[in-house]
């Protein structure tokens, strides 16, 4: 397409204009992830995506795992591609949802109250159908950001990215070639605070800069099996109560990395609270529906799941097993593995069953900047701080590649709205104003990258 018949951007569709159909044709699509393979898959929606970027003229690649797990990634030249690229990547499969424990049905994308709702709504078909929306435009009208863009949309995220971003890295690394920072999910939300000055909200928005590592594990106790009348000193159910009252009850230390520091240093300035490392209530306190992510990034973290064991109610099993969803900050792997495997006991074996690193990108830097100034365009007078995720992100698997990854999924939410409860909750939804909000500042940050 020459310059001369190039569509002008005044006389195509905006990104915002498309970006509410494109979130309610993802959600209606089921991409559950049970994390045994029993799912539909991420194929419908891949396709989907696949349909969405031909149309407009761009080449993408569809890639599977196994049967049904797929991915898609395109790369759209920038102005200058000498300069490293950009990865700007969601993931279309979702976790499971109960019908009936739902206001409405959750893969219905029903639009009530002013909002999306279904699974997916915030994690992460919105930021799905942004990038999406925004690649869309980039390519009707011709133009370029400022380098290469990466466009992925993986599977798999929800059981830990192994059949999804984890393949794609592993097997087509040709793909990222050149790029060196990677944008996702689960930051550039907004709370609301108190300023110190009047006492009026002003708005903060968390940008991800960290993220903890993951360990899934599994523990076995192993015993004697018996019959139930008979007394048994080496029953595997008491050993594995044993290992999870240990573990559970175990004082996890307190620890404070740089964006934990940064985050609270903000919002003591915003606010005029006051903290110490003995005694951060008084900034948590002020977090709102977000302190469940903050809170969960003061230390390590070991919840159990589920349990498993017996068949029969007077046969004492020779086994027992519990699923464990530990959780490390940067630099504690060794040392949580090590505590929970003591904690665990001699009788209790502890088997991996994913583990994956833990993050910690730059506070500051031209990405960073580029990402303020895109919000702060859209919201002038807002707060940019950095924080640090508690679960974790497909950023993982590209760090392999060596690169630097980030949160950045721009939503102005309401103060009143539980956003961060909704993550693998019940009623999932997304405010159509902060869905075409968000768009705008990507549209902003793509143009400024």
């Amino acid at each position: 397409m020459t310059s001369s018949t190039r569509p002008d951007a005044t006389t195509v569709p905006s990104a915002q204009d498309e970006v509410v159909q494109l979130c309610k044709d993802l959600i209606r699509i089921d991409t559950s992830n049970y994390g045994d393979g029993s799912g539909p898959g991420e194929r419908v929606a891949a396709e989907y995506i696949m349909e969405k970027l031909t149309e407009v003229g761009l080449d993408p690649q569809l890639t599977e795992s196994d049967p049904g797990r797929a991915s898609v990634v395109v790369r759209t030249p920038g102005r200058d591609s000498s300069r490293p690229g950009l990865v700007l990547h969601g993931h279309t499969d979702v976790v499971p949802a109960a019908a009936e424990d739902w206001q409405v049905d959750p893969f219905a994308a029903e639009e009530k109250d002013g909002c999306i709702w279904g699974r997916g709504a915030v994690d992460m078909k919105d930021m799905d159908a942004m990038l999406l929306a925004n690649v869309r435009h980039m390519a009707r009208t011709g133009q370029q950001p400022p380098r290469d863009i990466v466009w992925a949309f993986f599977a798999d995220e929800e059981a830990g990215g192994v059949k999804g971003a984890g393949h794609v890295v592993e097997k087509h690394p040709e793909w990222f070639e050149g790029c060196t920072e990677a944008i996702s999910e689960v930051g550039g939300f907004s709370i609301t605070l108190d300023g110190k000055a009047t006492g009026a909200p002003e708005r903060a928005y968390l940008l991800q800069t960290a993220e903890k590592g993951i360990a899934w594990l599994r523990l076995h106790a192993h015993g004697r099996a018996g019959h139930g009348s008979v007394p048994n000193e080496e029953n595997a159910l008491v050993r594995l109560a044993g290992a999870i009252n240990r573990i559970s009850a175990h004082p996890w230390p307190r620890t404070y990395i740089a964006s934990v520091r940064e985050l609270f240093d903000g919002i003591a300035g915003i606010t005029g609270a006051t903290w110490g490392e003995e005694d951060a209530e008084s900034i948590l306190a002020r977090l709102g529906g977000a302190r469940g992510f903050v809170e969960g990034t003061l230390r390590d973290t070991a919840n159990f799941t589920m349990l498993d064991s017996g068949y029969k109610h007077n046969v004492i099993p020779q086994t027992a097993s519990a699923s464990l969803d530990a959780r490390f900050l940067p630099g504690h792997e060794d040392e949580l593995m090590d505590t929970i495997r003591e904690l665990a006991g001699e009788f209790v074996e502890v088997e991996i069953l994913h583990k994956d690193v833990a993050l910690e990108a730059s506070t500051s830097g031209e990405l960073v900047e580029s990402m303020k100034r895109a919000l702060l365009k859209e919201d002038p007078g807002a707060h940019v701080l950095p924080y640090c995720l508690s679960g974790g992100t497909d950023n993982k698997h590209l760090s392999r590649l060596g690169i630097e990854g980030y949160g950045f999924a721009p939503l102005m939410l309401p103060p009143d709205l539980d956003f961060v409860g909704m993550f693998h909750g019940i009623d999932e939804r997304v405010p159509v104003d902060a869905l075409t909000f968000g768009t705008r500042v990507l549209q902003r940050l793509i143009d400024d990258c």
